[in-house]
């Protein structure tokens, strides 16, 4: 990381000690000091988490034989038995031609303390990483299916042999699978950082004992960041500190797929939050970034068969043109009239010419950070007019996209970066100080 960053060695660090119980304290006494940790966290995951467990004690073995390891499962109080699928998961070793471990895999499962959330669990487990001195993390999720065990290979060796500090997922995805990320997430934190993480909001990550101190120490764990936004805070605090990042690909992340279309209000207002916050944290950093640079990705890339998603266009586009019907007064509030009147004619073209240019969004996402940062209205209300919006843009998306393939409509998201990156200026002069 950064000379000038926060970290364990600084002259007078404060130490925010996490609350954990007699059972995890007495647990840790017992587990003494590990190299390597990696933390699952869960709620209600029996169906899945046993296939996770195994899966991390087998890379654990395969790749890193000779390292003291400690598995930690944060949970949220599950009632469904997942602490007993990840205390019962065994690895016949023998049967995936691994020697047998010298000592079986430390494992510790404890509740989370916190407000409810994916970000309270992943605090308990680095204030676990900073008790037993981890010098290589990763964090998996409960529900994967598609984990196998390089996935620990590929997000701990960056750490452990190439002196890196955080490690991004690098998943192929169907091209109409994650596109908050492809229109929004990606875009505006590439040009904003200038680092090209094409997943920032994986949820399976790498880091080191380094920056999981410098995570401690920051005052967010009773915002909504430890309630929401905690990938997209993990990706954006190691790049904002100076940390020295990379990329790992992972092949495909199997989990359940959504329609685009479908429960997305909640989802942006998470997502957005959190970046729109995070905006106004490091203002300092972004600002004078100009342009982009690649980020080193390992691991061997091979194609992947991806899970269909099916998605309703017209759904998409009646969505938003209900909203440019219903809430023009508040995105002219929002966005400014003249972004407002380069949207109207799309409430009465063709499906087949229904386009938001690239321009034009652009200009609508950087209106929306302005129109957060300035508290033109309550950021609530700004955030969940949004998503007609992003329903329109996503619409365009398909329609430009639907006779490509996967890598060809990546093209098209590179493309939107860079309008993002040439466009910065734009949201670089209009940033005003932080209102008083």
């Amino acid at each position: 990381m950064g000379s000038d960053q926060v970290t364990s060695h600084g002259a007078q660090p404060i130490k925010s000690t996490v609350p954990l119980t007699e059972e995890t304290e007495a647990r840790l006494s017992d587990v003494g000091e590990a190299e390597i940790l990696v933390g699952i966290p869960s709620y209600n995951n029996v169906d899945t988490i046993g296939h996770v467990v195994r899966a991390v004690s087998a890379g654990l073995a395969k790749y890193f034989p000779g390292r003291r390891a400690v598995l930690v499962n944060s949970d949220g109080g599950s009632s469904d038995g997942t602490s007993e699928a990840v205390s019962q998961a065994i690895v016949d070793y023998g049967a995936l031609l691994i020697s047998d471990q010298q000592s079986p895999l430390q494992k510790i499962i404890t509740p989370y303390h916190g407000i409810p959330g994916k970000g309270s669990a992943f605090r308990t487990i680095f204030e676990i990483a900073r008790r037993v001195n981890a010098k290589a993390c990763a964090v998996v999720d409960s529900d994967l299916r598609s984990i196998t065990p390089e996935w620990i290979e590929l997000l701990l060796r960056p750490i452990l042999e190439e002196g890196y500090d955080y490690v991004a997922p690098y998943y192929l995805r169907h091209k109409y699978d994650g596109t908050i990320t492809n229109s929004i997430v990606y875009p505006l934190t590439r040009t904003l950082y200038g680092q090209r993480i094409r997943q920032p909001i994986g949820g399976d990550f790498g880091f080191s004992g380094q920056l999981t101190e410098h995570y401690l120490d920051q005052h967010v764990w009773e915002s909504d960041v430890a309630r929401f936004g905690i990938d997209i805070w993990m990706t954006t605090e190691a790049v904002a500190s100076g940390a020295r990042v990379c990329q790992s690909f992972l092949g495909a992340k199997i989990h359940n797929p959504k329609d685009p279309s479908s429960d997305l209000s909640a989802m942006l207002m998470q997502v957005l939050g959190a970046v729109f916050a995070l905006m106004e944290s490091h203002h300092g950093v972004w600002s004078g970034v100009q342009g982009s640079n690649a980020v080193k990705l390992y691991g061997f890339q091979y194609e992947v068969g991806v899970e269909p998603i099916n998605v309703n266009v017209d759904r998409m586009i009646a969505l938003f043109r209900q909203g440019l019907a219903d809430l023009a007064p508040i995105w002219e509030q929002a966005l400014g009239k003249e972004t407002v009147a380069k949207l109207s004619p799309l409430s009465s073209a063709s499906i087949s010419d229904f386009r938001i240019s690239d321009d034009l969004w652009v200009r609508v996402v950087y209106e929306a950070a302005l129109a957060y940062h300035q508290r033109r209205m309550p950021r609530e209300h700004l955030i969940k007019s949004l998503t007609p919006l992003y329903l329109g843009r996503t619409a365009t998306f398909v329609l430009e996209t639907q006779g490509l393939t996967t890598m060809e409509a990546e093209k098209r998201i590179e493309q939107l970066c860079g309008v993002f990156e040439s466009s910065k200026p734009y949201l670089v002069e209009r940033w005003t100080p932080e209102p008083r």
